[in-house]
């Protein structure tokens, strides 16, 4: 027996795809824009003429760019930033927010400690206290002065906690009594059961670390340390002020301002941009986490 959809619902359908199918457009183009602006000429580019096409194709951007050794090296930084930052910031989360969840009765004083970690999300030390605790720690100028500053994210905490605090007390309460701790509760049955939620907060990790520059601009001395970010957002004032090879000069030839940003930025963006469709159901899950209660 086949179901007859209704004239209405069938507009409904209609409408909703043309809606969605332009929303995923207003997304996409953007992108699309910036990499024909970036394979585009600096006569098209600069007189505005570059939409969805390149005009005067030209790979001199990405030449210039992978031509720095300084380039492969901020990549590298920044990939092990994003690979260390990323674990340690996931281990302290999680670790601080499963004995949060917990009630009082089982751990004395939570109150106090959420509340002890709530004012960090409101107040803070600044700039300059947050350089000088960096500074006589000894960690300037090294990877750690930009992952230990901001390890634990409350936020991102507070999200898992009240994940944590969903988990049927049903499955935790048989764990027990098959003689599991703690560390076997994180690791086999709340963490399993809270993928949506922890890769949601995985998600906003790497993003976070991939995408910070002032950061490294800050701790880092030398510019051979820089991350990615900061590496590109210092990239036009060095050209003006660093010695350049020819090769490179030639390129600059046909290399203005508007294209060399638009690679930069196509660039920096272009590794979230592969790795979000992965975790995008986990995202959407994450999203709506708490919704429903047992």
């Amino acid at each position: 027996m086949f179901y007859k959809e209704s004239l209405g619902r069938r507009f409904f359908h209609i409408v909703n795809v043309i809606l969605l199918s332009a929303i995923t457009l207003m997304g996409f183009l953007p992108f699309v824009h910036l990499l024909a602006v970036s394979l585009s000429s600096n006569t098209f580019a600069s007189a505005g003429e570059v939409t969805l096409w390149p005009k005067g194709f030209t790979t001199n951007a990405y030449q210039y760019m992978s031509q720095n050794a300084a380039f492969f090296k901020s990549v590298g930084v920044s990939l092990k930033r994003v690979l260390i930052g990323t674990i340690v910031n996931m281990l302290l989360v999680i670790m601080t927010a499963y004995p949060l969840s917990k009630e009082n009765t089982k751990f004395q004083f939570r109150t106090v400690y959420v509340w002890f970690f709530a004012i960090t999300m409101f107040f803070g030390g600044g700039l300059i206290p947050t350089y000088i605790v960096v500074k006589e720690t000894g960690l300037l100028d090294s990877i750690w002065a930009l992952i230990l500053p901001g390890a634990l994210n409350v936020w991102f905490t507070v999200m898992l906690l009240n994940f944590f605090r969903g988990v049927p007390k049903d499955l935790e309460e048989a764990a027990i009594i098959d003689g599991a701790g703690h560390w076997t509760l994180i690791w086999r049955v709340y963490l399993p059961i809270s993928v949506p939620a922890i890769a949601t907060v995985l998600l906003f990790t790497v993003v976070g670390h991939w995408n910070s520059w002032f950061d490294g601009i800050l701790y880092m001395n030398s510019p051979s340390n820089y991350p990615l970010q900061s590496y590109l957002s210092t990239l036009i004032t060095a050209i003006n002020v660093q010695i350049i090879s020819m090769d490179s000069l030639a390129l600059l030839q046909n290399l203005g301002e508007k294209t060399l940003r638009t690679a930069q930025i196509f660039m920096g963006a272009l590794p979230i941009m592969i790795v979000y469709p992965f975790l995008q159901k986990y995202f959407v899950k994450g999203i709506v986490v708490g919704s429903v209660k047992e």
